[in-house]
């Protein structure tokens, strides 16, 4: 009998003390986002060449030439600028965002035919940018402290595992009730996120990859198509060039200086 007692005894303790240390769906979550994050670290700056094509309900295209320059910073989300090189009509207009952590992020927008920069409001990153299916919210840091997590299921999308996760914004200002994201176990990086609007219906699905591996074993999506499914319009942002580890001066993330001449 003793040894019997002994052995419920221990089960007991080991199943509280399992119990107690267990991950709620929320902190599982949460980890994994950090993990994803620290894997996407210690790519110093980044250089990229992009076309950025529009497509409305009809089918009707229209395509858009784009330099991206970001520069990571440590303890603070990274500072990043667009610059539209092509067609005549929305060249030299700049896109800068300064990222954090917890807090809305600064941007400002640089319009060359006004020769006027122009700072996004919180209110206001709802906003599409530059009538594109991408939001300023959307061209912004994705922080995971900038939302609330829960964990839903590892499953599979299109053969390759993934960790499928709810988001929350934390910004008031958000245009998303919730975010769904299937987050790929070796990329680190998502394959697909559903964007939810404020009355809780599906708002746009955007799809990221082809993915490819660039410095130090940092995966990048060389593309991210998103479809507004309430409009049918559609969004691509598609990589010519992509380049980790560049050297980037932080004097091109001066918000005074927009209006200088390019890069």
């Amino acid at each position: 009998m003793r040894l019997i007692q002994s052995l419920i005894v221990s089960a007991l303790v080991l199943s509280f003390g399992f119990s107690a240390y267990a991950e709620s769906p929320e902190e599982k979550a949460f980890r994994i986002a950090k993990e994803n994050e620290k894997a996407n670290s210690g790519f110093k700056g980044e250089l990229s060449a992009m076309i950025m094509v529009l497509i409305n309900a009809h089918g009707d295209k229209t395509n858009r030439k784009m330099t991206n320059f970001i520069l990571e910073r440590d303890n603070e989300g990274d500072l990043s600028i667009n610059e539209f090189l092509w067609p005549a009509d929305v060249k030299g207009t700049k896109l800068l965002t300064h990222a954090f952590k917890e807090k809305s992020d600064d941007q400002w927008l640089y319009l060359p035919a006004l020769k006027k920069t122009k700072r996004i409001s919180s209110r206001n990153k709802s906003g599409s940018f530059m009538g594109s299916e991408f939001s300023y919210e959307d061209m912004g840091s994705q922080e995971p402290e900038k939302f609330k997590w829960k964990y839903i299921e590892q499953s599979k999308m299109k053969k390759r595992d993934i960790h499928k996760m709810e988001r929350v914004p934390t910004d008031e200002y958000s245009s998303y009730s919730k975010q769904v994201v299937y987050s790929d176990l070796e990329y680190k990086n998502p394959l697909k996120i559903e964007y939810f609007d404020k009355k809780g219906e599906l708002l746009k699905v955007a799809m990221f990859g082809p993915y490819k591996k660039l410095y130090k074993g940092i995966y990048r999506p060389m593309k991210i198509h998103i479809k507004n499914v309430q409009t049918k319009k559609e969004s691509i942002l598609q990589w010519k060039k992509r380049k980790l580890g560049a050297k980037i001066s932080k004097s091109k993330f001066d918000s005074t200086k927009l209006a200088g001449d390019g890069f």
